[in-house]
């Protein structure tokens, strides 16, 4: 079930459309993070300011080096020993579409446990947008029930995964990372 979803998904993924997709944290929608076109397509679905760059998903904290030009150390360990799910905002953001990084250069990465992003990533072997399944300015849905039919509607395909599960989750942790390995918080 789990594999022929991922199938599902990398299908649509590669070809350029956008996935409604459970996470490690709350329901996104995401796409392949080079595909300038895809990404495009979720800031018009969610109507959000292209000023308001998205994250990227990664399989494993190896990757990060693909992506930030220079990873400060302190990420591998956050990323090692966090109770919750991290999201690391790191300047020097690469190989990516530039759609996703923001005016400061920065790129904001969590690293997934979650089996099916997982799956996906490792088969897309690149990293995967994720944005929160919901319009710009509404609330974020804690689990599928919650997501809009406008947002149902205005993807390509939706994962048959964790449709029915009823555990609530939240948002990831976010913290700003500099070179020199200051840090602060901008989500708790």
């Amino acid at each position: 079930m789990l594999r022929d979803e991922v199938a599902k998904a990398f299908k649509v993924v590669q070809d350029g459309g956008i996935i409604l997709y459970p996470t490690d944290t709350i329901w996104g929608i995401g796409c392949d993070a080079a595909n300038t076109e895809a990404v495009q397509k979720i800031y018009r679905l969610k109507q959000r300011d292209e000023a308001k760059s998205m994250i990227i998903l990664l399989d494993t904290d190896n990757k990060l080096a693909s992506y930030v030009q220079e990873v400060p150390e302190l990420a591998y360990s956050l990323i090692e020993y966090a109770e919750n799910p991290l999201t690391l905002i790191i300047p020097g953001a690469r190989n990516i579409s530039p759609a996703l990084i923001a005016g400061d250069g920065s790129i904001g990465i969590r690293v997934s446990n979650h089996p099916f992003c997982q799956g996906l990533i490792q088969r897309l072997r690149r990293p995967l947008v994720s944005t929160s399944a919901n319009i710009s300015g509404k609330p974020s849905p804690q689990y599928f029930s919650q997501i809009d039919q406008e947002i149902i509607d205005g993807v390509d395909y939706v994962v048959d995964v964790d449709q029915h599960s009823m555990e609530i989750k939240n948002p990831s942790t976010i913290m700003k990372l500099s070179p020199n390995g200051q840090f602060e918080f901008i989500r708790r």
